[in-house]
């Protein structure tokens, strides 16, 4: 969703051309002076709320959303009041979409068009938010009957140079005597024409020395009214340049008596200063030397305190060491008596509990039963043994008579 806002707005600037994304620094800057003919700094429109003024794009740029979006609120609720008309100041915790639609409410109402969704100027900064806070100032400057005049431009003086003989207006000496001077230095200096002229002119007149005394046929009037003629070409105008460094060197010799006068001052507070600092370290350092005399029996007894509690810690750790050992111990040896006692638990159990007793005495006439049975099958087996033995033993009599009876009969014959 961001992203598509994103595009959106992109491609709205695209269309509105390439100098929009400046449109709302321009009004930032508008809103400014706007405000400052309201005189909003001195009315208290943000001193009450311990706020400072805006810088020229505060509301163009994002810086703090939180405090911008107060801000922006606090001035278009000053803004709506000083246009006439009744608006509560919101405050810090209010809801922010309530607030915003108030405030766009009454800009509707003085007739302002509002094509933007509201959720634009909860960030606190944009041009949207600008150009609420332009409309409103425009309505204010309107209640309060502000008329717009006509700029008045400086008339531009033309600059009298002031010459004087000192500085500008320099003879023809004095210009030989710089060039000499700039000759000897070489140093590159732009002269006037008429001064080349002049000193060319010079140059030949030394050349071509008369050593007879000339005399002059020309009327004093007219060599005056020459003079007076040729008088103003013959000048010299030196403009300063700030880059020359004939006013660095006179700068800084001046700011070197400034700096030598100043030091002169102050060297003797600095030497006041260092007397007095010197003796109370040493006032400090003798005081130092006596509290540690008068403390060091104290100092002693702090060793002593400080030996014995690290003797103190020494066997601490040894005794904590023997006990972490016998806790260890003290748990096997735990955990050994609750096996034991869970087997005697057990075994306990097991001598209480009766089932082991019925399954013997089922065992016990189980085998009373097999045993009855087994004596019955004996018998039975016994019987029928004793029963084959009487029949064989009959057989073997009848045999037996069987066998004695024609012997006799034989016997009897003979």
């Amino acid at each position: 969703m961001v992203m598509a806002a994103a595009a959106e707005e992109g491609d709205a600037v695209a269309e509105r051309g390439p100098g929009a994304v400046y449109h709302m620094f321009v009004m930032m800057e508008d809103l400014l002076e706007k405000l400052k003919l309201l005189s909003y700094e001195e009315e208290s429109a943000l001193r009450s709320h311990n706020m400072r003024p805006p810088s020229r794009h505060y509301f163009a740029l994002p810086t703090n959303p939180g405090e911008q979006f107060y801000m922006f609120c606090t001035l278009a609720a000053w803004l709506i009041n000083k246009a006439g008309h009744p608006f509560e100041q919101p405050q810090e915790y209010d809801d922010p979409n309530a607030t915003i639609s108030n405030i766009l409410s009454e800009l509707r109402s003085f007739g302002r068009s509002v094509d933007f969704p509201p959720s634009k100027l909860k960030a606190g900064y944009g041009e949207q938010a600008c150009y609420v806070l332009d409309c409103l100032a425009e309505e204010a400057l309107k209640h309060t009957s502000y008329n717009w005049k006509r700029p008045i431009y400086p008339t531009e003086e033309l600059e009298e140079e002031a010459i004087t003989e000192d500085d500008a207006e320099l003879t023809l000496n004095k210009v030989e005597e710089e060039i000499a001077e700039e000759e000897t230095d070489n140093e590159d200096n732009y002269l006037d024409l008429n001064v080349l002229k002049a000193q060319t002119y010079k140059s030949d007149m030394n050349e071509s020395k008369q050593e007879e005394i000339l005399e002059s046929t020309v009327d004093a009037a007219e060599w005056n009214l020459e003079v007076e003629r040729v008088l103003p070409q013959l000048k010299v105008t030196i403009r300063t340049d700030n880059k020359d460094w004939r006013i660095h060197v006179d700068q800084m010799h001046q700011h070197t008596d400034g700096i030598e006068s100043a030091l002169k001052e102050t060297k003797g507070y600095h030497d006041k200063l260092h007397n007095e600092i010197s003796r109370t370290l040493e006032k400090v350092s003798s005081r130092e030397k006596y509290i540690n005399n008068q403390l060091e029996h104290l100092v002693q007894e702090y060793r002593s305190a400080q030996a014995l509690l690290s003797e103190a810690k020494e066997k601490y750790q040894q005794g904590s060491g023997g006990v972490t050992e016998r806790t260890r111990i003290l748990s096997e040896i735990t955990e050994e008596l609750e096996k034991v006692k869970q087997d005697m638990e057990e075994k306990g159990s097991s001598m209480t509990d009766g089932a082991p007793l019925v399954k013997i005495k089922q065992a016990l006439t189980k085998l009373k039963q097999e045993t009855i049975q087994m004596d019955i099958r004996i018998g039975v087996v016994e019987h029928t043994l004793l029963q084959s033995k009487l029949k064989e033993k009959s057989n073997m009599t009848r045999d037996m008579h069987a066998t004695i009876i024609p012997d006799s009969s034989v016997v009897g014959a003979y």
